[in-house]
This record gives structure tokens, sequence and C-alpha cells, in this order.
């Protein structure tokens, strides 16, 4: 997709089956509201907003950190092995060219302490493959559009 406009008309695309609505509470502050949670964006003060909450792009690099410490959370527990220290970094670097957007994410689950050294590679493949990831390597049509 280049534009921001859908390339196929709107009657074609499947109804959607999730929802969230991002609304304007103040300033940079924006609600997120999912499921009947409620989430908070906003930008630093260096960007002109009061630093409330993070940002869309962190809560992106958290999408992915939580997903994949979901999915190895899930392959320890199916294990019989302790989740108890088990975390997940994101560290990620902004491109330094237009358009504005995340060019590299670095990934690291730090596994827990009992971790047998056997598991390692089976852990690994498990939480590489979370939703989120697999999202990313298979990137989904995205259209923005006007409600009229």
């Amino acid at each position: 997709m280049t534009g921001t406009a859908p390339e196929k008309p709107l009657e074609e695309w499947p109804e959607p089956v999730h929802r969230l609505d991002a609304t304007h509470v103040e300033g940079d502050v924006y609600a997120v509201d999912v499921r009947g949670h409620r989430l908070l964006v906003d930008q630093p003060v260096d960007a002109g907003g009061t630093d409330r909450a993070p940002t869309p792009t962190e809560l992106f690099a958290a999408s992915l950190a939580t997903c994949v410490a979901f999915y190895a959370g899930r392959y320890l527990h199916r294990h019989g092995l302790p989740r108890k220290g088990l975390r997940v970094r994101a560290e990620f670097t902004m491109a330094a060219d237009r358009p504005a957007r995340i060019s590299v994410v670095r990934v690291v689950v730090v596994p827990p302490p009992e971790l047998p050294e056997q598991r390692r590679a089976g852990l690994l493949a498990v939480a590489s493959h979370c939703t989120v990831h697999n999202t990313l390597r298979q990137v989904p049509e995205v259209g923005i559009e006007m409600e009229a």
C-alpha cells in the first residue's frame, strides 16, 4: 500500500472482528478504550506533550515485547517450568529519513534463571512466532479513511 487511502473499495474489506477507539483527552493525550480497558498515550515534554503516558510508538514496541513474553510464558507453563524471572526487553531506533517510523527493533528474551539449557532453543522458537511478530513479518493491509 503506497498511500493512506485503501487500495480496494471499503465494501470489499472483511467485517472487522476486533475494535478499539482512540479519543482525545487533552493536549497530546489520547485514551484508548478496548474491551473495557483504558490506556493513555501522550508525548514527552520535549515533543510538546505532558509525558503522562507512553507514546504510540512506545506502545507499538511494548505490544511486540509483551506478545513475545506471553508466548514465552505459555511455553514455560506448558513444559511445567517456572515463569518467575521471565523478562522481555524491546529496544528500538527511529529512522533518520522520512517517513517517520521505527527502523530497527531488537527484542531480548531474558529467561527465568532455572530454564534448562535444552529448553532455550524451544523457548526462543516459540517466542519468535508470537502474533505481533508474525504480523510484522506478513504486513496487513491498512486503510485510513474518514467517517462520512
